[in-house]
């Protein structure tokens, strides 16, 4: 083999090794973070606010290797489910004004989706079982930012899935007839982080998997917050930096459902039972995790209580840079869900979270919370060449308004494209 294509070679697995591990955008955390979305395929621009049809988000995420991009703000209103296809970037942050609601069904991800800065909310009008957003049997998924609310069975459902990352994200008011958060069926390596969990039933969530689960805010449970796998097979849990805040409608079982198949490692958690309006609450310790919903404790070993079987050393290598808890529940304040531009629910919803126990409500139907009412239209930047990126970004950064091929190559060193950097530009401080 001469140099010259030795050299070649180098270069190309060395490029093709970075590429493979170039995180989903900066900021991406957990297991999901090295998702590739859309990297490097084509830009689709959602034009309208229709259910079906060209321009539609519906159309938007069919097909594989696309980046989504928003011309409008508004509710999308759905009638039928959706499901994403694999490779797709859905870039929410673009939406102009208060942004966008995908409304009145459930969606569904595929390998490789990168979620951002979306508001996907269910209606009484799915069917009974329905859940409002599902990442089942994929692998390499992230939701940074995502607001998901008003599931009939439970908001969230991940089964199967392997490498996926919930960071900054609002799950909250589920409603009829299970009103629960989310369900976890054997996921394995799951990070959930800095997430609210809030006026959920139960199932903040249902950990029946491999999870990381670190500096979540919990708010107004009502039976039960977090949830053990409580089931024959083992499931691992490491439970760091987390803060539960009773409101209104919580009972006392912050914890509920584990049985020694829980494997818990957990540090750093705080749970405020008072409901006074200050965060007052005191450390989780060993003897909290005690499930009063099953068959009483069996003492395993000395690292053993009723419920949960604890661990000395976490099951993962921490993929999340861990806050203390009364950190993140600052961050989780001010940034979880779609909050580049909060809309009336999710400001209305982050009201009760700043109640710190005095306000808040479990809502049976999505009318009772409100309703979903109209986000004001709004005029996206002009982007001459439909290559994602609009025209004034792409003059001051030195590309050219007219060159679509320009928002594919890379910038710089960076390992993203020109169309990553502008995306991510958008969201940087927020």
């Amino acid at each position: 083999m001469s140099k010259k294509i030795y050299l070649t070679v180098c270069t190309s697995l060395l490029a093709l090794f970075s590429y493979a591990q170039q995180l989903a955008f900066p900021g991406a955390e957990g297991f999901g973070r090295f998702a590739t979305g859309g990297r490097g395929g084509t830009v689709y621009h959602v034009t309208n606010l229709n259910d079906t049809g060209e321009g539609s988000f519906r159309d938007a995420v069919s097909k594989p290797e696309r980046t989504v991009v928003f011309d409008v703000a508004g509710v999308i209103k759905i009638k039928d489910a959706i499901l994403a296809a694999p490779k797709v970037t859905v870039a929410g942050q673009t939406a102009p004004g208060e942004g966008i609601v995908v409304y009145g069904n459930k969606v569904g991800f595929s390998t490789n989706d990168i979620i951002r800065y979306m508001r996907f909310r269910g209606s009484i009008n799915m069917s009974r079982g329905a859940c409002t957003v599902v990442a089942d049997n994929c692998t390499d998924v992230i939701f940074d930012h995502v607001t998901v609310e008003w599931g009939r069975w439970d908001n969230f459902h991940i089964k199967g899935t392997t490498n996926i990352t919930l960071q900054y994200c609002l799950i909250g008011e589920p409603i009829d007839p299970q009103r629960f958060g989310a369900l976890f069926e054997d996921p394995h390596n799951v990070t959930v982080h800095h997430s609210l969990w809030i006026d959920n039933h139960s199932r903040n969530p249902k950990a029946k998997a491999g999870i990381e689960y670190v500096n979540n805010v919990i708010y107004n449970w009502g039976v039960n917050g977090l949830v053990g796998g409580h089931s024959g097979a083992d499931h691992y849990q490491d439970i760091i930096g987390n803060y539960f805040i009773a409101g209104p409608n919580s009972g006392h079982a912050f914890l509920g459902m584990f049985t020694t198949t829980d494997h818990v490692y957990h540090r750093g958690n705080y749970v405020d039972m008072n409901k006074d309006g200050i965060l007052n609450g005191r450390m989780v310790d060993d003897t909290d995790f005690v499930s009063k919903k099953v068959t009483p404790a069996i003492i395993v070993d000395s690292n053993s209580v009723k419920g949960a079987t604890l661990q000395k050393q976490p099951t993962f290598k921490p993929n999340v840079q861990a806050d203390d808890a009364v950190a993140a529940y600052k961050k989780v304040l001010a940034g979880a869900g779609a909050s580049l531009h909060r809309d009336a629910v999710d400001t209305r919803i982050i009201g009760y979270l700043k109640s710190l126990g005095k306000e808040g409500k479990i809502f049976k139907t999505e009318a009772d919370a409100g309703g979903q009412g109209t986000i004001a239209p709004a005029r996206a930047l002009t982007d001459t060449d439909g290559d994602g990126i609009p025209d004034a970004w792409e003059s001051s950064h030195g590309l050219d308004p007219k060159n679509v091929k320009d928002a594919g190559k890379l910038f710089g060193q960076s390992g993203y494209t020109n169309l990553e950097n502008y995306l991510n530009s958008i969201v940087v401080g927020k």
